[in-house]
């Protein structure tokens, strides 16, 4: 039914995604939805399918991603358990919202504003990128807890990705985090607003996904096979995050973000 290309993509999306998604807190979700929806248009998915679907499954294989890379960078640092919880409570409320508000937007409209965000956390992250930790502008109270959660779980849903890039930004910038906090208390927050999105999508395609073994629009052939490869390099990915220096973690953060965020506006092939 599919050809053999098809399953050594996921495979090698899963190893990516994995890695990526310990070393940087990401949740892999921003490498996990383009890489999915390039391989499903590939195999002749028509395009509007192929976003929600790679939206939908992206969120599915982010939630045992994350535990195993949170797992790591908990026993490695103290104080990131309690924020990072609280915080995805109310992402999972906000990831929810946009799960369903993702369901009835186009797939262009989905990939510019995915783009856009992607290219403004990239450039922030190079303006900053010799800080090691900046001056909390904000404080880490019950109300901004609640706002940046539910913003940040919003984004989620609306675009199938753990939240971590959007909030390793506003960790670091506004709350005064350094980069490896950051990083260990986005992967606790995106393994759980990334449930919320995961069950949005799943209802709001119950009756509508016409793809091969699927549950609304999470594929089950590709959640099985890049989570199979994502868990475990995850937990080596958050292990090699606590020996490479702040600053090469930003730096390799940054390119990530920026050529992901060009590839899905079309700037590059």
């Amino acid at each position: 039914m599919f050809p053999i290309e098809f399953f050594i993509g996921l495979i090698l999306i899963g190893i990516v995604a994995g890695f990526a998604s310990g070393l940087l807190g990401i949740g892999g979700g921003f490498l996990i939805v383009p890489l999915q929806y390039f391989l499903l248009q590939y195999i002749g998915v028509e395009s509007n399918l192929a976003m929600l679907l790679s939206l939908g499954t992206s969120l599915a294989i982010i939630i045992p991603t994350s535990l195993s890379g949170a797992y790591r960078h908990t026993r490695q640092m103290d104080g990131i358990i309690t924020p990072g919880i609280r915080l995805g409570i109310f992402g999972i409320i906000g990831g929810v919202v946009g799960g369903f508000v993702a369901s009835g937007l186009p797939s262009r409209v989905l990939e510019i504003v995915f783009g856009c965000l992607l290219l403004f956390v990239a450039f922030n992250n190079i303006a900053n990128i010799n800080k090691e930790r900046e001056e909390a502008r904000i404080p880490l109270n019950i109300a901004s807890t609640c706002i940046i959660g539910l913003i940040v779980g919003f984004l989620s849903g609306l675009l199938g990705i753990g939240g971590g890039v959007f909030m390793i930004a506003i960790l670091t910038a506004l709350l005064g985090f350094s980069m490896i906090e950051a990083i260990g208390t986005s992967s606790i927050f995106i393994s759980l607003t990334a449930i919320g999105g995961f069950l949005s999508y799943v209802v709001s395609g119950w009756s509508v996904s016409t793809f091969p073994y699927s549950i609304g629009y999470v594929s089950l052939i590709n959640f099985a096979l890049i989570t199979c490869f994502s868990v475990p390099l995850a937990s080596v990915g958050a292990k090699m995050a606590h020996r490479v220096p702040q600053k090469k973690l930003k730096i390799i953060f940054s390119i990530l973000v920026l050529y992901m965020g060009l590839k899905m506006l079309g700037i590059l092939p």
